[in-house]
């Protein structure tokens, strides 16, 4: 059979196709539906595919994997109807960026779909109030312990030091807590909001509070307590991750933050996922780690593709089902998002308790705020800054506490505008 992309000759056919979701092409043509992914989703979404192709009658599922997430992130900004996908798997904090260049599409999801879904995680995946794909995974961070360093799980950020000094020179440590996964500024929010500053706040109602910045000298003081030896670090905490993987794995860290991708290098290395928060200077209370989800995004190139009506059976039906996802699951090795596939006796232990402690302690990477520069710097920049500044150049923690408290702030407040 052809296969085939319709073009602006396939008006009449693609305006019939959009009538329905589930309306297929005629039976002499197979129309084809192109999935962009970074390097490892696509990998693994080609091998899900190539087991089972059939999820919408008369199309068939091209993948596109490219070298990075970087670069999967450059083509689509630079994507036209001519060269961009129907579907691209991303994460939330694209969304409203996405939907305002008019790269996305809005979906209309039946109250059944939504129903198989966490309402919070369709809100991270919509923007003024419409909806542009279907959660796929939770994509989080959590922590781990090495259980020949640390017998039982941490109840403080505080006893967390302890051992680090206890055992530093014995053991010949290279840190106490690293960033192993997700990078200083995503990852490493973690480590922020354990000391008192999180990129933004909330009151107990679950609701953002706009205008008011963390307390700088809660958090620098804690920062001085935990982390410094007078001026300099006490090198418990690195400001950079460089290196944090090997050393944990080498037995010379004695708890990381993991990433939820890559759990598999360490159950090989024979290490638990006693999988838990990093805890707060309080007994009892977790810092916030970024519990976002990823989605598949339906993009505005479909309809003019003449693929519009399969992308979106192809979103319900796949990416959105409890087949679909424990299949993709099961080699992408993520904490599904899908509600029968988190329940499902095939997705481990990892991957649930990395879903529990998002559960239990992750907020929304709402890209309006993280990503906005009306502070002077974004929340990425910004993040990473303090760090150097404070454990390498020796500033004082509470006075650039409060230039980073400031700076977070204001680019909450000016990011409202965008939810």
């Amino acid at each position: 059979m052809n296969k085939k992309r319709l073009g602006f000759a396939g008006v009449v056919a693609s305006f019939a196709l959009a009538v329905s979701a589930l309306v297929a092409p005629s039976a002499n043509a197979t129309t084809e539906i192109v999935v962009w992914a970074d390097e490892t989703r696509g990998a693994n979404l080609k091998k899900v595919l190539a087991v089972k192709g059939d999820w919408v009658t008369g199309y068939t599922v091209k993948v596109q994997a490219f070298s990075t997430f970087d670069a999967l992130k450059e083509a689509f900004d630079k994507a036209t109807a001519a060269s961009g996908p129907d579907i691209v798997l991303g994460p939330n904090s694209w969304v409203s960026a996405a939907a305002k260049d008019g790269k996305l599409a809005p979906l209309t999801l039946t109250a059944a779909v939504k129903a198989r879904f966490n309402a919070t995680q369709l809100w991270e995946l919509s923007y003024k109030k419409k909806l542009y794909g279907i959660p796929v995974d939770v994509n989080n961070v959590a922590m781990i312990y090495n259980t020949d360093l640390v017998k039982t799980a941490p109840k403080t950020f505080g006893e967390m030091v302890d051992v680090y000094k206890s055992l530093k020179t014995s053991k010949g440590l290279k840190a106490g807590l690293c960033i192993a996964g997700g990078g200083m500024s995503w990852g490493g929010h973690s480590v922020f909001s354990a000391l008192g500053a999180d990129a933004f706040r909330y009151n107990s109602r679950d609701e953002i509070i706009y205008g008011r910045g963390f307390t700088p000298t809660v958090f620098g003081t804690n920062v001085r307590k935990y982390l410094m030896d007078g001026k300099k670090s006490n090198g418990f905490y690195p400001a950079t991750d460089v290196g944090c993987k090997d050393n944990f794995l080498a037995g010379k860290v004695p708890y990381a933050v993991i990433g939820n991708w890559d759990w598999e290098d360490y159950t090989a290395k024979g290490f638990e996922m006693n999988v838990m928060p990093v805890p707060g200077v309080e007994a009892g209370t977790y810092a916030k780690m970024f519990g976002s989800v990823s989605g598949a995004l339906l993009t505005t190139f479909a309809a003019k593709h003449g693929t519009e009506a399969g992308a979106k059976s192809l979103l319900v039906n796949f990416f959105g089902s409890t087949d679909g996802q424990v299949r993709y699951q099961a080699i992408e090795k993520r904490p599904p998002a899908e509600k029968g596939a988190q329940a499902d006796k095939s997705v481990s232990a990892a991957q649930r308790g990395f879903g529990a402690a998002a559960a239990l302690a992750g907020i929304p990477e709402i890209g309006a705020f993280l990503g906005n520069t009306s502070g002077g710097a974004s929340y990425w920049e910004s993040a990473p800054a303090y760090w150097t500044a404070v454990l390498v150049d020796g500033k004082d923690p509470i006075k650039e506490a409060a230039k980073l408290s400031l700076i977070w702030k204001a680019n909450v407040v000016a990011g409202k505008k965008d939810l």
